[in-house]
């Protein structure tokens, strides 16, 4: 568990989560390579590939016809710093910012929140500039909530984001030009002027929490999705993957679709595996997991869930299917999952959503559109998910970890 923590506590954004996994994969082995440097791979040696700062592919190659993918995405809710931020307000700094998928909005409220993405200045080449990973390591915004004696008589609903979400920096008496920007470059020792551009995103500052009377919920932001990014780099380092190509995919923007140069709703993928595996198209046994995480059963709100298929908290890990195909997962690929924690003694749920409710969708349908195999979709049960304090059990990380651990070893 101690990479899970340290991820979810150090992986403040994509880029972030990118170089986590990074420096883990590089501990046990992985080199970091280019695209153009796959014709030579050893068998049994580990590599991986980075094309964008928000994605990373890692494989262990082998002499085999036998390809095994698990894919998760790198990116969550948050909130995102629009240009040209700077806002000054009755003796308050202020910063613009917009909402980056599909977070739940009254949770950001009254939390210590702090700023993290990278920051973009010039090189000797314009066509490649200089990135810079930045993380304020500290609070740096709050969104204070309207208390209760001033809102009475308010319709409930949404929170209006271009209002009521705009966090507060500090308080000047004067405006002050340029603030986030000057706070920036002086934190990176860089001029303002030299920033071009940037990625910045608000994050929910603080360190994961166990909780419970056996200490056996987790509570942290971030747990979708970097519960399965963890799992899979844990599971890429078994000394005994010898029968297939392993091989590790990390998408960005799944939050918002998956459609960008380095989101699964792109060639990416297959580009890749093409690269390492020249003849997968001619023969080879693919097999794709997609993991993200699943809606735990409510028990405040039974009625959002199933009748007869119930996702409990510490239940193990969850196989999820959709008649519409949101999720990929069919009775074929569902039954070879099924087989291998049977075989091994790791929990297993079956999720279906509750009829007429047609729940998210993940990578796995994206990913089976590109490379066509037998494909499932799975992840850990969760409570609360999108909000700034996820709820999970600490013992379903260990069972997904298993699960991907024994998948890669067959």
């Amino acid at each position: 568990m101690k990479h899970f923590y340290n991820m979810l506590a150090q992986g403040k954004t994509q880029f972030h989560v990118v170089e986590q996994s990074k420096a883990f994969l590089k501990e046990h082995g992985f080199k970091l390579i280019d695209m153009q440097d796959t014709t030579s791979l050893v068998p049994g040696e580990r590599y991986m590939i980075s094309p964008f700062s928000s994605a990373l592919f890692a494989f262990v190659a082998n002499d085999s016809k036998n390809i095994r993918i698990a894919a998760g995405h790198t990116d969550f809710p948050m909130l995102k710093l629009k240009p040209q931020p700077d806002i000054s307000k009755k003796g308050y700094i202020q910063v613009n910012v917009e909402p980056y998928g599909g977070l739940i909005a009254k949770t950001w409220y009254d939390r210590p929140l702090g700023l993290a993405g990278k920051v973009v200045t010039a090189g000797d080449d314009f066509f490649k500039p200089h990135v810079h990973l930045y993380d304020s390591k500290k609070p740096l915004f709050v969104i204070p909530s309207l208390a209760p004696h001033l809102s009475r008589g308010a319709k409930e609903g949404e929170p209006d984001m271009q209002k009521e979400l705009i966090p507060i920096m500090g308080c000047e008496e004067a405006p002050v030009e340029h603030y986030i920007i000057n706070y920036i470059s002086k934190e990176l020792d860089i001029a303002p002027e030299d920033i071009l551009d940037y990625d910045l995103y608000l994050y929910i500052h603080g360190e994961p929490v166990i909780a419970g009377a056996k200490d056996e919920l987790l509570l942290s932001p971030r747990i979708d999705n970097i519960s399965s990014v963890s799992a899979i780099c844990e599971a890429l380092c078994s000394d005994s993957i010898k029968n297939c190509i392993a091989f590790g995919a990390f998408f960005d923007n799944e939050e918002v679709g998956s459609r960008s140069k380095q989101g699964a709703d792109s060639v990416l993928l297959q580009q890749i595996i093409r690269k390492i595996a020249p003849d997968y198209e001619t023969g080879a046994d693919i097999f794709n997991i997609s993991v993200d995480v699943a809606h735990a059963t409510h028990p405040n709100y039974t009625e959002k869930s199933d009748i007869t298929n119930d996702i409990v908290l510490g239940g193990g890990v969850v196989l999820k299917t959709s008649a519409s195909q949101r999720y990929v997962t069919d009775s074929e690929a569902g039954a070879v999952i099924t087989a291998i924690c049977r075989n091994n003694n790791i929990r297993l749920q079956k999720q279906v959503n509750r009829s007429g409710m047609p729940g998210g969708q993940t990578l796995g349908p994206i990913m089976s559109s590109y490379i066509p195999a037998k494909s499932v979709d799975i992840g850990i049960p969760l409570l609360a998910m999108h909000s700034a304090c996820e709820t999970a059990h600490t013992a379903d990380y260990l069972e997904l970890k298993k699960l991907l651990t024994c998948y890669f070893e067959y």
